[in-house]
């Protein structure tokens, strides 16, 4: 994989860092609010402008994995000894801070440790090149949603002055991603006619026809032989989403995953006590219980010897594709994402999607 590089990077003052500020006995949903809001993952913890800790969107998918109520306040997570420097430092001194200890913002205090900026590294010119390829799945009838799918395939329907799978690809690029597969079956043309090989869009794209439907695993056996051998990442081609794809492929790198599922997080609230017992005894009894769980986004990152030792034309779909991984005792993670997340299945999300698209910079 390339090495990400700084040549290009230049120093940013956040002019709005204020708004990246919370308190500590604000909620953990607060400080995703902001890191999302603001697009510098990072909240601010502070008292009375007083720094006392950061939180980091990797703190947050941490604590979403140990079980953490969002509800709970922030100081449970935060980082308590954040790197910070001095205003009088000059950028090149900033710079250097940052690249060291591989941190992408860095709060700015003053003698008594008062928040008086917040400097970053932002990658204004260029953005690290990621040879990975990308599988998008884009053939399915998308029978919940006719009348609209009757003569256009779900991720081409426009959410905002685009189609979903326009809106998607470009947030790939957004993150260096370029070399895509795109599968197809229900009214093929109308995606390839669009697109055409990608150039006009400034990725290259190839299609991979499904003559009969083989489930989202089954399609990975028609990718050619010729795919680049780097990890692959498949998503369902009706999702919008902010996620940030390149921290899901680090992840599945640096922990050695053999393929890696991203979730979300989701809460079943009962509004009624529930009693829990066998037979006619009751053993225990909960109030209004909330229960988590983690559910599957649709969004994977896929080892290439996994691709490799798919048999061609075999139906599958993903769950049993894991399933059938774990049996083989490989490794398979789990990478939540807290970011924005919409499945575009139904005439209800389809209006969400109208209304939420203006606020999530996927335009």
């Amino acid at each position: 994989m390339e090495q990400k590089t700084f040549a290009k990077e230049v120093m940013v003052s956040i002019k709005n860092w204020e708004n990246t500020i919370i308190r500590p006995d604000e909620s953990i949903r607060t400080a995703l609010s902001v890191i999302d809001k603001e697009a510098l993952r990072v909240a601010i913890v502070a008292v009375n402008g007083v720094i006392k800790g950061v939180v980091t969107d990797g703190d947050i998918r941490r604590a979403i994995l140990k079980g953490v109520e969002l509800s709970c306040a922030v100081e449970e997570i935060m980082n308590r000894n954040p790197t910070v420097a001095s205003a009088s430092l000059c950028s090149n001194e900033l710079q250097k801070m940052m690249k060291e200890r591989e941190i992408l913002s860095l709060p700015i205090v003053d003698d008594e440790r008062r928040i008086v900026g917040l400097k970053t590294l932002h990658d204004t010119f260029m953005v690290e090149k990621r040879n990975n390829p990308v599988f998008i799945m884009a053939g399915g009838f998308g029978t919940r949603l006719r009348p609209l799918t009757d003569d256009c395939p779900k991720p081409m329907l426009k959410v905002g002055d685009k189609p979903m799978l326009e809106t998607l690809i470009n947030n790939f690029k957004s993150y260096g991603f370029y070399e895509f597969f795109i599968s197809t079956h229900y009214l093929p043309q109308v995606i390839e006619n669009y697109f055409g090989d990608g150039s006009e869009f400034g990725v290259n794209i190839t299609y991979i026809h499904e003559e009969t439907p083989l489930g989202t695993g089954g399609a990975l056996s028609l990718l050619p032989d010729s795919l680049p051998k780097e990890p692959l990442i498949m998503i369902n081609g009706d999702i919008l989403t902010s996620a940030d794809f390149s921290k899901v492929l680090d992840f599945h790198i640096k922990e050695s995953s053999d393929a890696t599922m991203c979730v979300r997080d989701y809460e079943i609230k009962i509004p009624f006590g529930v009693i829990e017992g066998e037979g006619h005894e009751i053993s225990a009894m909960v109030e209004k219980p909330t229960y988590r769980y983690f559910v599957n986004a649709g969004i994977y990152v896929i080892s290439n010897h996994i691709i490799n030792s798919l048999l061609k034309n075999e139906r599958l779909d993903m769950p049993g594709l894991f399933k059938k991984i774990q049996a083989e005792g490989l490794k398979v993670l789990k990478f939540p994402i807290h970011e924005y997340w919409l499945d575009v299945g139904r005439h209800d999300d389809f209006k969400k999607a109208q209304v939420d698209i203006y606020t999530l910079g996927l335009k």
